[in-house]
């Protein structure tokens, strides 16, 4: 929660599903959570920890790629959001022999931008990793014993 984005801004619920109580607890829950929040309209979802993603690239030497030049109008903006997601330990610091270039991309408003990685050379060296992917009918079984779902709807989440 910012000075611009309160608890009471944020729509919890709905009053022809929800008592009035479980929507003040979800607000309480939020509140109480708020830390994992970014803010400024950059609310991201918190890191996934623990999890561990190998990728098969054999025998190659590691690949470290310079850094692209940033438009001066936009650097403010990639060291602001840069810093927002150190703080909110969605991204850390690394010392890797792996480097590869953030691409700054501006959205259709103009104004904001969104930072994107140019992982071509890594792809093109990575070996492709063949296994079963799980049943959607596997994945929805468990759903049953969750007492709050949350729903994303990816249709826009390139565009704006």
């Amino acid at each position: 929660m910012t000075d611009e984005v309160s608890i009471d801004d944020i729509k919890v619920g709905d009053l022809t599903v929800n008592t009035p109580e479980e929507i003040d607890r979800l607000r309480r829950m939020i509140w109480k959570k708020k830390h994992l929040l970014i803010g400024k309209g950059n609310a991201l979802p918190p890191a996934a920890r623990g999890v561990v993603c190998d990728i098969d690239v054999g025998e190659a030497k590691p690949i470290a790629q310079r850094v692209r030049k940033i438009a001066p109008q936009f650097r403010e903006k990639v060291s602001d959001l840069l810093k927002g997601l150190l703080s909110a330990k969605i991204i850390q610091v690394s010392r890797s022999p792996w480097a590869s270039p953030i691409v700054v991309i501006i959205k259709k408003n103009g104004v904001d931008i969104r930072l994107c990685i140019d992982y071509r050379l890594v792809n093109g060296l990575t070996r492709l990793m063949i296994y079963p992917m799980p049943l959607i009918n596997e994945l929805l079984e468990g759903l049953d014993k969750v007492l709050w779902y949350c729903s994303l709807d990816m249709a826009r989440c390139h565009s704006g």
